[in-house]
């Protein structure tokens, strides 16, 4: 599993619960990444209790290639690969840069599609395969603030039904997930508020909201569904409240 470096994450929530169901499970995080990040680094942060953790940067071309082989090395053949690394760059229309849109395509859309590449390689083969990956809300209300970060997830959802198609002959089911708002520590003031307000609960989503959908469709429960990018976002009103 990718994007696994703070405690406050979807990924860390994930690792948790399919730990419980008995699943070996083998992460990456890119620990520099959060360092420059307003929320910083999980200091306290600890690997122990998986399979293994490999801190490497996704936006490396050979990286995706180094962590399959990694997590083959540490547990054996694979069956399931989730996707929740992203890269996400805080720019409109106007403040574009060109640096910008290829580190985010870079990290998001090649290196997701590289791992589903190396992952299928190294896949035994037979019924059991599962890729999940991690989009957004892009598809259903406006986010004209992180306009690259957009271009990256749409690519995912738009990849799902060929890679599906693609991969069902192996076994190997892919389905992508939308959380929604989620309260990982990201967001500043404003923006709770404005999304608090979206939501017919009144809170924004959980880690583990969002960890319960992966962990259910990485098990044998979800063999009949694949193609789909499903929405868990507790009815999130987009566009506004």
């Amino acid at each position: 599993m990718t994007g696994v470096s703070r405690r406050e994450g979807i990924g860390w929530a994930t690792v948790q619960r399919l730990a419980k169901a008995g699943t070996a499970v083998f992460t990456q995080g890119w620990t520099a990444h959060d360092a420059g990040q307003p929320w910083g680094a999980d200091e306290g942060f600890q690997a122990g209790g998986r399979a293994g953790h490999l801190d490497i940067d996704l936006a490396e071309p050979d990286a995706p290639a180094q962590l399959v082989d990694a997590a083959v090395a540490a547990v054996g053949p694979l069956d399931v690969l989730i996707a929740n690394h992203a890269a996400s760059a805080d720019q409109n229309l106007e403040q574009l840069t060109a640096e910008a849109i290829d580190h985010t395509l870079a990290v998001n859309v090649r290196a997701t599609l590289l791992l589903v590449q190396a992952f299928a390689a190294a896949h035994a083969g037979g019924p059991g395969g599962r890729v999940i990956l991690l989009t957004s809300g892009q598809g259903r209300g406006p986010m004209a603030r992180e306009l690259p970060y957009v271009a990256s997830k749409a690519a995912l959802s738009g990849l799902v039904t060929s890679l599906a198609d693609h991969l069902a002959p192996r076994g190997i089911s892919v389905n992508a997930v939308n959380p929604g708002p989620t309260d990982t520590g990201w967001a500043p003031k404003e923006i709770v508020e404005q999304a608090t307000a979206a939501m017919p609960r009144g809170r924004w989503g959980s880690p583990d909201d969002a960890a319960r959908l992966i962990a259910w469709l990485a098990s044998e429960e979800s063999d009949w569904v694949t193609g789909q990018v499903i929405d868990s976002d507790g009815g999130f009103r987009y566009g506004g409240a």
